[in-house]
């Protein structure tokens, strides 16, 4: 039986090589998906909480989470669509298009 400590071990662990992917990689994808491991660990840790307290608020509140992140994830890949298209490169070093 998996206890909150395992569940909170798992978010940090989880949290924490997003938070590595994103500091250390350049490419435009990985920082997607890095972003979208921290939020799914902060999901877990809600989870958990709620599961704990016995507090269904906590797994409607990771719902709303889930459509936000949904609509987050579409309009950033259209919007690295558009970069791609321009610029032929992921590289986040290379997207100076943004800029005055």
């Amino acid at each position: 039986m998996a206890t909150l400590t395992h569940y909170i071990v798992l978010s940090s662990i989880l949290f924490g090589l997003g938070a590595i992917g994103f500091c250390t990689r350049r490419n435009a994808l990985i920082l997607f998906m890095s972003i979208e491991l921290m939020l799914n660990a902060a999901n877990l840790l809600l989870v958990a909480f709620s599961n704990f307290m016995a507090d269904m608020a906590g797994q409607v509140m990771v719902l709303f989470i889930f459509a936000v992140a949904a609509a987050e994830v579409a309009v950033g890949l259209a919007i690295l669509i558009g970069l791609f298209r321009h610029v032929r490169e992921v590289d986040i070093t290379k997207f100076n298009v943004l800029k005055w």
